[in-house]
């Protein structure tokens, strides 16, 4: 009876280690480094484009991130393309072709405070939901504010409001989030 009580936590323990597999196993991995965040918004109209960058080549911590503001034209129609990247290595990888190829995975959310801006999706996953790399933003009267471009990883697209653009049930890891102060004039 002693041996069975020695060799039953053996038994239980390489049990255990057995049932674990890749899958359970952390790597280390996280997810991608984004060093910088463009947001280009052309008037339809065919004016000069309105370009707002985010660039944090250090990341998290560090230096301070340079932001570059944005100025856009009252009443305007805007067509809008976001670009992330990874500046850190050399050549800079394009993160925005990852998101392309996980379109289903990803999903670009704009949120504006204290400016007349409405943003509309123009792009959508095999699914039908939207992404986000390309948008039509439209402008009110003259204000200001901020504009908050948050990019997430793995939201949850059927979730209440998730395809208008409303963040709040998305769900899902924040890969970047960045806030731009907007002027429309």
């Amino acid at each position: 009876m002693k041996k069975f009580s020695l060799l039953f936590p053996l038994f239980c323990l390489l049990l255990i280690i057995s049932a674990c597999n890749d899958d359970d196993v952390d790597t280390g991995e996280g997810e991608e480094l984004i060093t910088t965040l463009t947001l280009t918004l052309t008037p339809a109209n065919g004016g000069t484009p309105a370009i707002m960058t985010f660039q944090d080549l250090d990341g998290d911590g560090g230096n301070i991130p340079v932001v570059m503001e944005g100025t856009l034209d009252a009443n305007t129609i805007y067509t809008s393309a976001v670009t992330f990247l990874n500046e850190s290595e050399s050549p800079a990888e394009n993160i925005t072709e990852e998101i392309e190829e996980e379109d289903e995975e990803h999903q670009v959310f704009y949120a504006a405070s204290g400016i007349n801006l409405s943003a509309s999706y123009d792009d959508m996953d095999d699914n039908g939901n939207p992404i986000g790399l390309a948008t039509t933003m439209q402008t009110g009267a003259a204000s200001s504010g901020t504009l908050t471009v948050t990019l997430r990883h793995e939201p949850n697209k059927d979730a209440s409001g998730v395809s208008d653009g409303d963040i709040t049930n998305a769900g899902g890891e924040t890969d970047i989030e960045v806030t731009f102060p907007v002027t429309i004039q």
